[in-house]
């Protein structure tokens, strides 16, 4: 994160708690927000790869690292995406597809684990995009059928992948300001309904 970014963020943040600014971990996170426009300015391909070798640093079950990864930067590609998919008309110069191969896990246990295992996987693309100075959005595909099925098609994909997001991903033409949906009445300390 350049200076000037890094001290918007913090700015914003202010508001949220003093703490924070001295965190940049928590900076990140709370400036993590869903991009919708972009500019048409293209990722550098180090970048991208960043994006994955931070997905896959995401805890899995059992460490079987159920995740597959399509990324799309052909503008063709990503037209099928904005037409076909009912919200996923996004400017954004590339895409990142994140598939679930539950039989890249030898225990039948940890296959079940799949979808919490690429979504650790898709928050980490979130939160390091931040970081780099770029924006995300991630258009939830699985286990809505007839965009699994879009998706597949689009991506080229097996019957046995199926994939879980699609990860819009580009520099960010609008500005959000960083915050947290924190709600203490949706807390609970030692069993539910106790505050």
């Amino acid at each position: 994160m350049n200076d000037s970014h890094s001290s918007i963020v913090s700015t914003r943040i202010m508001t949220l708690s003093p703490i924070i600014i001295m965190n940049p971990t928590l900076e990140t996170i709370f400036h993590r927000r869903s991009i919708r426009k972009y500019t048409d300015q293209s990722i550098e391909p180090e970048k991208l790869e960043l994006l994955l070798k931070a997905a896959m640093a995401a805890p899995s079950a059992m460490n079987c690292k159920p995740w597959e990864f399509v990324v799309v930067t052909e503008p063709e590609t990503l037209d099928q995406f904005r037409k076909r998919l009912i919200f996923g008309n996004r400017n954004a110069p590339a895409a990142i597809v994140v598939c679930g191969n539950p039989s890249l896990s030898t225990n039948p246990a940890a296959r079940l684990c799949w979808v919490q295992d690429c979504s650790a996987a898709t928050e980490n693309i979130l939160i390091a995009a931040v970081s780099l100075g770029l924006g995300t959005v991630w258009v939830g595909i699985h286990p809505v059928a007839e965009f699994v099925r879009i998706v597949r098609e689009i991506a080229g994909l097996p019957r046995t992948i199926t994939p879980l997001g699609l990860i819009y991903i580009g520099y960010p033409a609008e500005e959000k300001p960083a915050r947290t949906q924190y709600e203490e009445k949706r807390v609970h300390m030692e069993k539910y309904g106790k505050k």
